[in-house]
Protein backbone atom coordinates (compact mmCIF):
# COMPACT_ATOMS: atom_id res chain seq x y z
CA UNK A 1 0.00 0.00 0.00
CA UNK A 2 1.05 3.58 -1.01
CA UNK A 3 0.27 5.94 2.17
CA UNK A 4 -0.43 8.94 1.66
CA UNK A 5 -1.34 12.35 3.71
CA UNK A 6 -3.37 15.23 2.41
CA UNK A 7 -2.97 18.84 2.69
CA UNK A 8 -5.28 21.36 1.95
CA UNK A 9 -7.07 24.54 3.55
CA UNK A 10 -10.03 23.47 1.80
CA UNK A 11 -12.16 20.27 3.64
CA UNK A 12 -14.19 19.53 0.47
CA UNK A 13 -11.13 19.53 -1.42
CA UNK A 14 -9.54 16.41 0.93
CA UNK A 15 -13.05 14.56 1.80
CA UNK A 16 -12.92 14.76 -2.54
CA UNK A 17 -9.98 13.60 -2.70
CA UNK A 18 -10.21 11.00 0.02
CA UNK A 19 -13.34 9.14 -1.75
CA UNK A 20 -11.31 9.42 -5.01
CA UNK A 21 -7.88 7.94 -3.95
CA UNK A 22 -9.27 5.25 -1.66
CA UNK A 23 -10.94 3.71 -4.75
CA UNK A 24 -7.66 2.56 -6.20
CA UNK A 25 -6.90 -0.81 -4.16
CA UNK A 26 -3.02 0.41 -3.20
CA UNK A 27 -3.92 3.96 -2.09
CA UNK A 28 -4.67 4.59 1.55
CA UNK A 29 -4.80 8.02 3.43
CA UNK A 30 -3.71 8.29 6.39
CA UNK A 31 -4.13 11.15 7.54
CA UNK A 32 -5.42 15.54 6.65
CA UNK A 33 -3.98 18.39 7.33
CA UNK A 34 -5.01 21.90 6.49
CA UNK A 35 -2.41 24.13 6.87
CA UNK A 36 1.37 22.94 6.23
CA UNK A 37 2.07 23.11 10.31
CA UNK A 38 -0.38 20.56 10.81
CA UNK A 39 1.27 18.84 8.21
CA UNK A 40 5.19 18.56 9.84
CA UNK A 41 3.03 17.29 13.09
CA UNK A 42 1.30 14.84 10.86
CA UNK A 43 3.85 13.40 9.30
CA UNK A 44 6.22 12.71 11.90
CA UNK A 45 2.96 10.57 13.67
CA UNK A 46 2.32 8.87 10.33
CA UNK A 47 5.24 9.07 8.07
CA UNK A 48 3.32 8.57 4.81
CA UNK A 49 5.18 7.51 1.55
CA UNK A 50 3.33 10.65 0.02
CA UNK A 51 2.48 13.68 1.07
CA UNK A 52 -0.40 15.93 -1.78
CA UNK A 53 0.64 19.26 -0.90
CA UNK A 54 -1.81 22.82 -1.62
CA UNK A 55 0.42 25.72 -2.36
CA UNK A 56 -1.67 28.55 -0.83
CA UNK A 57 -2.31 28.23 2.64
CA UNK A 58 -3.06 30.60 6.33
CA UNK A 59 -0.44 29.52 8.58
CA UNK A 60 2.23 28.30 6.56
CA UNK A 61 2.24 27.55 2.85
CA UNK A 62 2.86 24.50 0.67
CA UNK A 63 6.20 26.18 -0.41
CA UNK A 64 7.53 26.50 3.38
CA UNK A 65 6.64 23.14 4.25
CA UNK A 66 7.54 21.30 1.72
CA UNK A 67 11.21 22.82 2.54
CA UNK A 68 10.83 21.86 5.91
CA UNK A 69 9.60 18.41 5.18
CA UNK A 70 12.93 17.76 3.12
CA UNK A 71 15.03 19.51 5.33
CA UNK A 72 13.76 17.02 8.51
CA UNK A 73 12.92 13.88 6.54
CA UNK A 74 15.04 14.32 3.20
CA UNK A 75 13.17 11.39 1.79
CA UNK A 76 9.66 12.86 1.88
CA UNK A 77 8.11 12.66 -0.99
CA UNK A 78 5.94 15.67 -2.26
CA UNK A 79 3.55 15.90 -4.56
CA UNK A 80 2.52 19.61 -4.89
CA UNK A 81 -1.20 19.51 -6.25
CA UNK A 82 -2.66 23.36 -7.07
CA UNK A 83 -4.79 25.28 -8.90
CA UNK A 84 -1.86 27.92 -9.91
CA UNK A 85 0.74 27.47 -12.60
CA UNK A 86 2.18 30.88 -11.98
CA UNK A 87 6.04 30.32 -12.81
CA UNK A 88 6.93 31.83 -9.41
CA UNK A 89 5.13 28.94 -7.27
CA UNK A 90 6.16 26.37 -10.09
CA UNK A 91 9.93 26.79 -9.53
CA UNK A 92 9.24 27.64 -5.53
CA UNK A 93 8.00 24.26 -5.01
CA UNK A 94 10.57 22.60 -6.90
CA UNK A 95 13.33 24.21 -5.43
CA UNK A 96 12.04 23.40 -2.02
CA UNK A 97 12.38 19.78 -2.99
CA UNK A 98 8.80 18.76 -4.37
CA UNK A 99 9.08 15.65 -6.94
CA UNK A 100 5.83 16.14 -8.59
CA UNK A 101 3.58 19.13 -9.22
CA UNK A 102 0.26 18.85 -11.22
CA UNK A 103 -2.67 20.80 -11.24
CA UNK A 104 -6.33 20.07 -10.24
CA UNK A 105 -7.15 19.79 -13.13
CA UNK A 106 -5.69 16.21 -13.59
CA UNK A 107 -8.43 13.27 -13.76
CA UNK A 108 -8.68 10.92 -10.89
CA UNK A 109 -6.61 8.49 -12.95
CA UNK A 110 -3.66 10.81 -13.74
CA UNK A 111 -3.59 12.02 -10.09
CA UNK A 112 -3.65 8.15 -8.83
CA UNK A 113 -0.51 7.15 -11.67
CA UNK A 114 1.69 10.06 -10.63
CA UNK A 115 1.17 9.45 -6.81
CA UNK A 116 2.68 5.35 -8.08
CA UNK A 117 5.50 7.21 -10.25
CA UNK A 118 6.41 9.80 -7.27
CA UNK A 119 6.21 6.67 -4.39
CA UNK A 120 8.74 5.05 -6.81
CA UNK A 121 11.22 8.10 -6.84
CA UNK A 122 10.64 9.18 -10.12
CA UNK A 123 9.84 12.93 -10.56
CA UNK A 124 6.82 14.01 -11.91
CA UNK A 125 5.39 17.29 -13.48
CA UNK A 126 2.20 18.29 -14.90
CA UNK A 127 2.65 18.35 -18.86
CA UNK A 128 0.82 22.03 -19.14
CA UNK A 129 3.79 23.14 -17.09
CA UNK A 130 6.62 21.26 -18.48
CA UNK A 131 7.46 23.78 -20.90
CA UNK A 132 8.55 26.46 -18.06
CA UNK A 133 10.38 24.02 -16.43
CA UNK A 134 12.36 22.59 -19.53
CA UNK A 135 12.96 26.21 -20.56
CA UNK A 136 14.12 27.42 -17.26
CA UNK A 137 16.35 24.54 -16.56
CA UNK A 138 17.73 25.03 -20.22
CA UNK A 139 18.89 28.47 -19.29
CA UNK A 140 20.47 27.69 -16.15
CA UNK A 141 22.07 23.94 -17.16
CA UNK A 142 24.15 25.00 -20.56
CA UNK A 143 27.18 22.81 -20.68
CA UNK A 144 30.58 23.41 -22.15
CA UNK A 145 30.49 20.19 -24.07
CA UNK A 146 27.16 19.30 -25.59
CA UNK A 147 26.57 15.64 -24.43
CA UNK A 148 27.19 12.94 -27.35
CA UNK A 149 23.82 12.21 -29.10
CA UNK A 150 21.73 9.13 -28.32
CA UNK A 151 23.34 5.58 -29.11
CA UNK A 152 20.10 4.53 -30.82
CA UNK A 153 19.07 7.28 -32.95
CA UNK A 154 15.12 8.40 -32.83
CA UNK A 155 12.85 8.06 -35.62
CA UNK A 156 11.43 10.82 -37.61
CA UNK A 157 7.94 9.50 -35.70
CA UNK A 158 9.57 9.85 -32.33
CA UNK A 159 11.05 12.82 -33.31
CA UNK A 160 7.51 14.55 -33.97
CA UNK A 161 6.50 12.77 -30.68
CA UNK A 162 9.47 14.28 -28.61
CA UNK A 163 8.88 17.92 -29.91
CA UNK A 164 5.52 17.84 -28.75
CA UNK A 165 6.21 16.03 -25.71
CA UNK A 166 8.75 19.13 -24.93
CA UNK A 167 5.56 22.30 -25.92
CA UNK A 168 4.21 20.61 -23.12
CA UNK A 169 1.18 18.27 -24.49
CA UNK A 170 -0.72 15.24 -22.51
CA UNK A 171 -0.45 11.65 -24.30
CA UNK A 172 -3.87 12.37 -25.46
CA UNK A 173 -3.24 15.74 -27.43
CA UNK A 174 -0.02 14.56 -28.56
CA UNK A 175 -2.14 11.36 -30.50
CA UNK A 176 -4.93 14.13 -31.54
CA UNK A 177 -2.46 16.06 -32.80
CA UNK A 178 -0.53 13.37 -35.29
CA UNK A 179 -3.84 11.09 -35.48
CA UNK A 180 -2.63 8.44 -33.56
CA UNK A 181 -3.92 5.76 -31.15
CA UNK A 182 -3.11 7.22 -27.39
CA UNK A 183 -1.50 4.05 -26.81
CA UNK A 184 0.80 4.29 -29.22
CA UNK A 185 1.76 7.63 -28.23
CA UNK A 186 2.56 6.13 -24.98
CA UNK A 187 4.68 3.52 -26.65
CA UNK A 188 6.56 6.10 -28.41
CA UNK A 189 7.17 8.24 -25.52
CA UNK A 190 8.50 4.93 -23.77
CA UNK A 191 11.04 4.22 -26.89
CA UNK A 192 12.44 7.73 -26.20
CA UNK A 193 12.74 7.79 -22.61
CA UNK A 194 14.61 4.36 -23.00
CA UNK A 195 16.91 6.17 -26.00
CA UNK A 196 17.67 9.07 -24.39
CA UNK A 197 18.07 7.34 -20.72
CA UNK A 198 15.84 9.64 -19.00
CA UNK A 199 13.44 8.83 -16.50
CA UNK A 200 11.02 10.69 -17.80
CA UNK A 201 9.17 13.24 -19.85
CA UNK A 202 10.81 16.26 -18.42
CA UNK A 203 14.30 14.65 -18.39
CA UNK A 204 13.65 13.81 -21.74
CA UNK A 205 13.10 17.13 -23.33
CA UNK A 206 16.07 18.46 -21.22
CA UNK A 207 18.49 15.80 -22.26
CA UNK A 208 17.32 16.32 -26.04
CA UNK A 209 17.82 19.58 -25.96
CA UNK A 210 21.63 19.17 -24.87
CA UNK A 211 22.20 16.77 -27.18
CA UNK A 212 21.06 18.87 -29.61
CA UNK A 213 18.11 16.58 -30.46
CA UNK A 214 15.80 19.75 -30.11
CA UNK A 215 16.37 23.54 -31.09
Amino acid sequence: MIRLLLVDDQRLMREGLRTLLELEDDLEVVGEAENGREALALYEATRPDVVLMDIRMPEMDGVEATRRLRQRWPDAQVIILTTFDDDEYVFDGLRAGAQGYLLKAVSAEELADAIRTVAAGAALIDPSVTRKVVAEFARLSRPEHKPSLPPEPLSEREMEVLRLLAEGFTNREIAQRLFLAEGTVKNYVSHILDKLGARDRTQAALRAREMGVLD
